[in-house]
């Protein structure tokens, strides 16, 4: 299934996932598939009480794909979106149709109260963690307005986030946009400041060029600054499409407690995009 999934909540869809999901499988020539599950409903629940509400959250469902499926159709007429009604927890099965999609998009709402954050990211955070394909948590619009248009892809080093790299390349060409790329480095010691921040400047230009090299008509940009990760590329996306960054156990990838700060305080579209494994 090579096909753009989106995550349909069936108790609130988000309508800025279904619009990016609906709008990068029409630039890929992808099909898109919307998936509603609905999880099993127990614990404190009685027999007759789980029953109704998992079918009421099933009719929610059923009302939601159908409402989701003609606003596709009059975004895109040239789509014809599948959908698909699942019992079982949305994180499993999002994950499985993870495994032959090209990509999975799922929507993030800010909370309104800290105890919402759990409920928020029961989906998010454990899906952007296990996906085998690239994850795209929409919590905040693209800044399309901004010029120029902007793909944003944090690297961890100069030979770092390959696969992070190769993705936003192609989003930067599909969109005709500027690719940026940011290295954020813990601030160096007193002394040894600009030499250390001069060669790694270096280093990343000479990445960079290699890509326009290889991609004509790719605008590069590529910077060096020196911070908190999570706080210089929260800040570099506030003006971005979306930010792009690799995650996994690779050597130079992002770890999980960068990841999830990105998705907490990133202001626009996040895309994480799986380390290879060799």
């Amino acid at each position: 299934m090579n096909a753009v999934v989106v995550g349909i909540d069936p108790r609130k869809p988000s309508v800025p996932a279904l619009l990016w999901a609906a709008d990068e499988a029409a630039r890929r020539g992808l099909g898109l598939r919307l998936v509603a599950a609905v999880p099993p409903l127990g614990g404190r629940h009685g027999a007759g009480d789980a029953f109704n509400q998992h079918r009421t959250l099933r009719e929610r469902a059923e009302s939601a794909l159908a409402s989701t499926e003609d606003f596709v159709r009059e975004l895109h007429a040239d789509l014809s979106p599948v959908t698909e009604l699942v019992d079982g927890a949305p994180v499993a099965v999002l994950g499985e149709r993870a495994a032959h999609a090209a990509l999975v998009v799922v929507g993030a709402r800010r909370p309104s109260r800290p105890a919402e954050v759990l409920r928020e990211d029961a989906v998010a955070l454990p899906l952007t963690a296990r996906a085998d394909c690239p994850v795209v948590v929409v919590r905040e619009p693209e800044h399309t307005q901004v010029y120029p248009r902007t793909i944003v892809v944090g690297v961890n080093g100069p030979r770092s986030g390959q696969a992070a790299v190769a993705f936003a390349v192609h989003e930067a060409l599909l969109r005709r946009a500027r690719l940026r790329a940011v290295w954020v480095r813990p601030r160096p010691a007193p002394g040894s400041a600009d030499e250390d921040l001069a060669e790694c400047r270096r280093l990343l230009a000479g990445r960079a060029a290699g890509w326009a090299e290889h991609h004509p008509g790719l605008d590069v940009v590529a910077e060096v600054v020196g911070g908190q990760p999570v706080q210089q590329l929260a800040l570099v996306s506030q003006s971005a499409l979306a930010l792009i960054v690799e995650r996994g156990g690779a050597a130079g990838a992002w770890g999980g407690s960068t990841v999830r700060g990105l998705l907490h305080h990133a202001g626009c579209p996040v895309i994480t995009v799986p380390a290879p494994e060799h």
